[in-house]
């Protein structure tokens, strides 16, 4: 059975970047991967009814934290004999972001924290009830929530068919998110957190090796 791993972070942490990175650095150590990404754009209902939601759309759904996070949970749903299969045939499957930006959004949505009620609930729906896989590491790329929304807006600004959603453009909703994340990874919610600095150089080899093996990264680029 293989190891499941997620990166987590803001709206322009740098997620995708890491995946990839992190991906090759993988396979350089002789594993296999797998990689999946939520929400599933234009593979899942439920993952384009909450990128509509986002900009506007079905009416006051957007402003729901239950109905939305049920939106993401039911999307993750959808996935989870998909995640199953791959853990059976590969040594990492690599997930940009899972249950806990779930859990991290709808918190700071609520002005809440990592103790918040809609936190239990997320676990419940998705781990207990739903039956999702639990994380093996989690992996928070940690970036100041100004450098993450700079990021945004250069991604928005460079591909005019990816504008920023209600949650990116939400400068206080990004920090107060920034700050539920560090409360999970201190928590170690579902699993052991790992918490990278997105703004300086990383070791890739070495948070691979950690990543396969488990053991706590030394002090430095993770």
């Amino acid at each position: 059975m293989g190891r499941l791993v997620v990166i987590e972070g803001l709206d322009g942490a740098g997620k995708r970047t890491l995946t990839d990175a992190l991906t090759k650095s993988l396979h350089d150590a002789g594993a296999s991967v797998a990689t999946f990404a939520f929400p599933r754009y234009g593979t899942s209902v439920h993952a384009d009814l909450v990128r509509e939601a986002l900009h506007g759309a079905h009416g006051d759904l957007g402003e729901s934290v239950y109905g939305m996070a049920l939106l993401y949970a039911l999307d993750r749903r959808g996935a989870a004999e998909e995640l199953r299969a791959a853990l059976r045939v590969h040594d990492v499957v690599l997930l940009d972001r899972y249950v806990a930006s779930n859990a991290a959004y709808q918190a700071a949505r609520l002005h809440e924290g990592a103790d918040s009620a809609v936190v239990e609930w997320v676990r419940t729906i998705e781990i207990d009830r739903f039956g999702l896989p639990v994380p093996d590491t989690q992996i928070l790329l940690r970036v100041a929530p100004e450098v993450a929304a700079a990021r945004a807006e250069h991604r928005a600004a460079a591909d005019a068919e990816r504008p920023k959603d209600a949650f990116e453009a939400d400068d206080g909703l990004q920090a107060r998110c920034a700050r539920v994340y560090d409360e999970l990874a201190a928590a170690g919610w579902l699993s052991r957190w790992y918490v990278v600095d997105g703004t300086v150089d990383i070791d890739f080899a070495r948070l691979a090796a950690t990543v396969l093996t488990a053991e706590p990264p030394e002090s430095g680029g993770c």
